[in-house]
């Protein structure tokens, strides 16, 4: 579970010096934090705290921060409203777009004396029947809910009708919290099955499934095939993955989150392993022979300079090319100039003295030119 840590309380604190025992206001939206902890430890003196769009599922560990005025959890996977009875100074609360069904958890509420504001727009409970007055004759204290200034007369009407809402409230309410069991218990099964299949494949990616791994695939060319089929099955899991229509619950958005996870995490690994796994370029072949070479695919000249009796290359590297990543080797019989670790490599047409050679940036066209002196003179 990715929680709230040290390191990333004092990197969003870098309005107050980085210091987080005075903090007063933090944000924490777009975090992927899965579980809200030691902020209560940390940060007592918080009046504002910012966790929008992230994957907490339960409000726990703010109870003990008595100076704080507004709590933001929208976009989160939050169920129920509980633990803040320790926030007295908390004036507005915006849990919009959660998951919350238990409507009379609010009855927490109660205690917060001065708060003024509600959102709970986007959440499964303002689709009850009666939302609205329950809420308005359970907390007399709110001023507005979800942005809509609360009228004395709609507070006297809500209070009068208050034990005939409740109870279609509490009816509704075990409805509601029936049906999430029996998604909870389908989000279990499901998972179980993705897992179970994830230790079928990878088995398979083993060869545990196939005596002696088929001859170890008979070869690479069905390493290849392989590869491809892999890929392509990939792809189909991918597809059905986001087609397959799955009811909107804090499971399936936890769900979508690790998927997407995962995928990142696999494409970062092929990307090291690419990195790390250098080419291996034939610049000489096995009888010594040595290979015209021009991997960085750069146009290049050969002059033969006859007056000053020396060849000139003039190798066409980009203008703005940092000159560390060049380096120039000279040979008696060919030249070669790594370019980004890539290698250029010529043959040249008759021999020459690498000790006299030089090699320059042109000041115009910022391409390599390479001067060789020939060994044989000119009589």
């Amino acid at each position: 579970l990715l929680s709230v840590t040290e390191d990333l309380v004092r990197r969003r604190a870098e309005h107050n010096n980085c210091e987080i025992f005075s903090l007063e206001e933090i944000s924490l939206h777009q975090q992927e934090i899965e579980k809200l902890e030691y902020l209560d430890k940390w940060c007592r003196d918080l009046k504002i705290l910012y966790l929008q769009n992230n994957l907490i599922p339960k409000i726990e560990n703010v109870g003990k921060l008595k100076k704080l005025e507004y709590l933001n959890v929208a976009l989160n996977n939050i169920e129920r409203i509980e633990n803040l009875e320790g926030c007295e100074e908390l004036k507005k609360l915006d849990l919009t777009a959660n998951f919350v069904g238990e409507l009379s958890s609010i009855e927490a509420l109660k205690y917060n004396i001065h708060l003024k504001e509600l959102f709970l727009v986007g959440n499964p409970c303002t689709e009850f029947e009666g939302y609205r007055q329950f809420v308005v004759a359970t907390l007399h204290q709110l001023k507005y809910l979800d942005s809509k200034e609360i009228e004395r007369s709609e507070r006297i009407q809500a209070l009068q009708n208050y034990p005939e809402v409740k109870q279609k409230i509490r009816e509704q309410e075990q409805a509601y919290l029936l049906k999430r069991s029996r998604e909870k218990e389908e989000a279990q099964i499901k998972m179980q099955e993705r897992k179970d299949k994830k230790q079928k494949q990878m088995e398979s990616k083993l060869g545990f499934d196939s005596p002696d791994s088929l001859q170890d695939k008979e070869n690479s060319e069905a390493g290849d095939r392989e590869q491809e089929m892999g890929r392509t099955v990939e792809d189909e899991e991918d597809r059905r993955f986001w087609e397959e229509p799955t009811p909107y619950t804090p499971e399936s958005r936890l769900e979508t989150h690790r998927y997407i996870e995962e995928k990142r995490r696999a494409k970062d690994n092929t990307r090291e392993s690419k990195k790390r796994e250098k080419p291996l370029w034939t610049l000489v072949t096995a009888e010594g022979r040595v290979l015209n070479v021009n991997v960085p695919k750069l146009n290049f000249s050969l002059k033969d300079d006859e007056e000053s009796n020396q060849f000139v290359l003039d190798l066409a590297v980009y203008r703005h090319l940092d000159t560390s990543l060049l380096d120039v080797d000279v040979q008696p019989t060919y030249i070669r100039v790594l370019v980004k670790g890539k290698p250029f490599q010529l043959v040249l047409p008759e021999e020459v003295k690498p000790d006299s050679s030089s090699a320059k940036r042109s000041e115009t066209t910022g391409h390599l030119v390479v001067s060789m002196p020939k060994v044989c003179k000119i009589i």
